[in-house]
């Protein structure tokens, strides 16, 4: 257990990590029911997988909604790539930037859990489909931010072969 904990990156505990324990306690109070589980591993690797859903829910989602109302502006992935060689600080920033974003998404997402709930209060057919729904968000989700790795890893790749 301590060799894989001495392998998680500040990355992985900002962005997965914490996320995932904050809302997982946060949402057992929204819910009436705290979300234990029975070992610490599990609870871990749950946890880590929640705020890497929260991170991606950000990635995809929340991040788009900011740039398209122009809250945000990005520079060009190829200027930032140029840019990251020469300024080893701004791949600190970066994770500071997406650790903001994903504890946002965090936030919006515990506002969407109060909202289901009380949609269900009203519709209560929509029990019986909690967990379908959840598995379809979440494989959507999931599908837009393979597309969106995709899309960065063929960025890099471009980038490299023009460059070299």
């Amino acid at each position: 257990m301590n060799e894989l904990l001495a392998k998680i990156s500040s990355y992985n505990l900002f962005n997965y990590l914490l996320p995932g324990i904050v809302f997982t306690a946060l949402a057992g109070d929204t819910l009436g029911n705290p979300i234990a589980q029975r070992d610490l591993l599990t609870a871990a690797f749950l946890y880590y997988f929640i705020g890497l859903a929260i991170s991606r829910f950000g990635s995809v989602v929340i991040e788009p909604i900011l740039k398209r109302i122009a809250f945000v502006h990005f520079s060009e992935y190829k200027d930032f790539l140029a840019a990251s060689e020469k300024d080893g600080q701004l791949a600190v920033l970066s994770e500071a930037n997406n650790t903001y974003r994903t504890l946002s998404s965090l936030f919006v997402l515990l506002l969407l859990l109060k909202l289901y709930l009380k949609l269900q209060n009203r519709l209560p057919f929509l029990r019986e489909w909690d967990a379908s729904l959840l598995l379809v968000l979440l494989l959507v989700m999931f599908l837009f931010s393979y597309r969106k790795q995709t899309s960065y890893i063929s960025k890099r790749v471009r980038w490299h072969a023009g460059k070299s």
